[in-house]
C-alpha cells in the first residue's frame, strides 16, 4: 500500500500522507480523490487514492529550505554531479570556489566525489573541463524530494501532473 499526495484546495502540493489518513480525510468530507490506483482497492467499489485535494484552503507559512549536507545529498540523489559516483566518499563542492568569490548558496554548491573534487581543485567546471551532469538549483521544499523519488521510480507517475517542475 502506497503513499498519497495531498493537494491544497488550490491544487498546490501540501504533503505526502498514508492511504489510511487519506481515506479518513475523504470519509470526513474534508478531501476528494483526484487520482486512484486501479490495481488496489479497499473494497470492490472503492479504489485506493493516490492524489487527494482538500476541499478547504489551508494557509501554509513559507519556510526556506535549509542548506545542509543532508538536503544537498538528497537534492543530488547521493551522487557525484561530475562523474555519477554513488558511494560513500562524497563531499560538497563549490562550483565557483570560495577563494574566487563563490558563496555558500543552493546555486553554487553541489555534491562531488573526493576524486572529482580534488581534480577540479580551485577552478570552475569550465576551466577544469568537467561539466556538471545537472546544474545546482534551489529546491522548492523537502516535499519535492519525496515527490521526485515517487515519480522517478514509477510508483506514482500521475503525481507529475500536480508537481510541475519536479518530475523528471
Amino acid at each position: 500500500m502506497g503513499k498519497v499526495l495531498v493537494l491544497n484546495a488550490s491544487y498546490e502540493p501540501l504533503n505526502i500522507t498514508t492511504w489510511r489518513r487519506a481515506i479518513v480525510l475523504m470519509l470526513k468530507g474534508k478531501a476528494e480523490s483526484l487520482e486512484e490506483d486501479q490495481n488496489q482497492s479497499i473494497r470492490n467499489d472503492t479504489k485506493l487514492p493516490t492524489v487527494i485535494r482538500l476541499r478547504y484552503f489551508i494557509k501554509v507559512p513559507y519556510r526556506e529550505l535549509a542548506l545542509t549536507r543532508a538536503n544537498l545529498l538528497q537534492r543530488d540523489n547521493n551522487s557525484c554531479q561530475y562523474c555519477g559516483y554513488t558511494g560513500d566518499k562524497l563531499s560538497i563542492d563549490h562550483v565557483i570556489p570560495r577563494s574566487r568569490g563563490g558563496d555558500d548558496s543552493w546555486e553554487n554548491v553541489t555534491i562531488a566525489c573526493l576524486t572529482c573534487n580534488v581534480e577540479k581543485g580551485n577552478r570552475t567546471p569550465q576551466e577544469a573541463n568537467m561539466p556538471l551532469k545537472r546544474p545546482p538549483y534551489k529546491p522548492l521544499s523537502t516535499l519535492s524530494f519525496e515527490a521526485n523519488k515517487q515519480i522517478s521510480t514509477g510508483l506514482h507517475k500521475e503525481w507529475s501532473k500536480y508537481v510541475i517542475g519536479w518530475a523528471a
